[in-house]
C-alpha cells in the first residue's frame, strides 16, 4: 500500500528485500551448523601438533566442510556489509564502489581459503 506522496515521488519497494533477508537467514543457519563442527574440530586439535592438524584437515570430509565454512562465512559477511552500506552510505558512487569492492574482497577471500584447504587436502 503506497501513500499518495510515495506514488508522486515514484518511491516504494524495490521488491528484493525478502530474498536478501532469506539469504542472510540461511547463511546464518549454515554458519551455526558449520560453526559447531569447527569448534568441535578445533577442540579436538587443542593439544595436537602441526602434523596432527594437517592430517585432520587433509581428510576429505573435513576439507569439504572447511571450504563450505569459509565460503559461507564470506558470503554472510558480504550480505551483512551490503546492508550496512545501503543504510549508511548515501553518496551513490561511493556506495556502488564499496559494494563492488566488498563483493570482490569476499570472493577473493573465499577462493584463497579454498585454495589453501585444497593444497592441504591434495598434499601439494
Amino acid at each position: 500500500m503506497r501513500t499518495p506522496l510515495a506514488r508522486a515521488r515514484g518511491l516504494g519497494s524495490a521488491q528484493t528485500g525478502a530474498g536478501h533477508w532469506w539469504q542472510q537467514r540461511l547463511t546464518a543457519l549454515a554458519l551455526l551448523l558449520l560453526g559447531i563442527w569447527f569448534v568441535a574440530l578445533t577442540l579436538g586439535l587443542l593439544h595436537a601438533g602441526y602434523a596432527s592438524a594437517h592430517a585432520m584437515l587433509a581428510q576429505p570430509l573435513n576439507a569439504l566442510l572447511m571450504i563450505a565454512f569459509t565460503a559461507v562465512a564470506f558470503w554472510h559477511a558480504q550480505l551483512g556489509l551490503q546492508v550496512v552500506i545501503e543504510d549508511y552510505v548515501h553518496t551513490r558512487w561511493l556506495a556502488l564502489t564499496l559494494q563492488i569492492g566488498i563483493k570482490f574482497i569476499a570472493a577473493l577471500g573465499a577462493l584463497a581459503c579454498a585454495l589453501a584447504v585444497l593444497r592441504i587436502a591434495l598434499g601439494s
